[in-house]
């Protein structure tokens, strides 16, 4: 897959099926979509290329008394897991808000159809784009008969009864619920970050950490808890123990971090990326009376994750 940052570095092609949105999450409704761009680009011999923004829009127009955005990938994680989809292209369209005045019919003529080339368009079913969401149905029906492209909308992607949403997934995250949220993302729900240095506290009681500083202040972390979390470091799949949150026994902090101990590694991870998946949560953080009380849970919180490893490495549900 190649990545493209600016519209005028794509060679201009007009056999080209291609999708448009932000994908954050890149859940199995985005897989979905995605799929139907690759099975639509190798029935007509054409290359897919799929196109994201960055900053999130979202972001860029914020109004100043709504919530922080959040998000459930950063656009590194964004392009690590597309490169896994192995599309032919993957643009990353630098937003600001001159573009965003952008009209959903200049977007078409000027950007798609013109530096690009389009032949096919796939969107999803709930999606609109341009200023004020003007990109519909309609508008990219009648553009595409004018221009010469065709349009289909993705279907609807169900869990059971429920559609799949990057908002249900957040809510799911807050909670807690890895599971959850892992089985609508269709992958364990990651943090790419650099390995920071902390305090130090943790090698001295035998128990060194990775502190990891995900790459977006605006990336969601999993409830403060425990985890069974895993990260490829060096080629190796390495499991270990996450805590999220404020380490109220040691600690008075307010901010919540990110703190791995893996269990087969005792080299220092300083200044590296990596990325840590979040396969299961273990238990909410707590407070306890003394460093020998929180040894103790330490101790069976490792039997919980352990266990698990073991159900994940015979291939059953944990």
């Amino acid at each position: 897959m190649i990545v493209y940052h600016s519209f005028d570095d794509i060679p201009f092609d007009t056999n080209t099926v291609l999708t448009i949105g932000t994908f954050d999450g890149l859940h199995k409704g985005h897989i979905s979509i995605i799929n139907l761009l690759k099975e639509r680009s190798k029935e007509q011999g054409a290359r897919n290329f799929l196109l994201t923004f960055h900053p999130h829009p979202q972001i860029i127009l914020q109004k100043p008394d709504r919530p922080p955005v959040e998000l459930l990938t950063t656009i590194q994680e964004r392009i690590f897991l597309l490169h896994q989809l192995r599309l032919d292209g993957l643009l990353v369209i630098p937003f600001s808000k001159e573009f965003a005045q952008t009209s959903a019919e200049d977007f078409i003529r000027n950007y798609l159809v013109t530096k690009i080339g389009l032949k096919h368009m796939i969107v999803g079913y709930d999606h609109a784009f341009g200023n004020n969401r003007q990109g519909n149905e309609e508008l990219l029906t009648n553009l595409g008969k004018e221009l010469g492209f065709t349009v289909e909308h993705a279907p609807v992607l169900k869990k059971g009864d429920e559609t799949i949403s990057s908002t249900k997934i957040r809510k799911a995250i807050h909670s807690g619920d890895m599971a959850y949220a892992n089985s609508m993302l269709g992958y364990p729900y990651l943090v790419a970050g650099k390995v920071v240095e902390g305090d130090g506290r943790g090698r001295k009681l035998g128990l060194p950490t990775a502190n990891v500083q995900p790459t977006d202040t605006h990336k969601i972390l999993p409830k403060n808890g425990v985890y069974l979390v895993s990260s490829i470091i060096d080629g190796q799949t390495l499991y270990g123990m996450a805590n999220v949150g404020i380490r109220p026994t040691f600690t008075d902090d307010i901010h919540p971090r990110l703190e791995v101990h893996f269990f087969e590694w005792n080299r220092m991870l300083y200044d590296r990326e990596i990325v840590v998946s979040f396969l299961k949560f273990i238990r909410e953080e707590r407070k306890f009376a003394s460093t020998g009380l929180f040894f103790e849970q330490i101790v069976q919180d490792k039997e919980v994750c352990y266990e698990a490893i073991e159900n994940i490495q015979k291939g059953l549900d944990f």
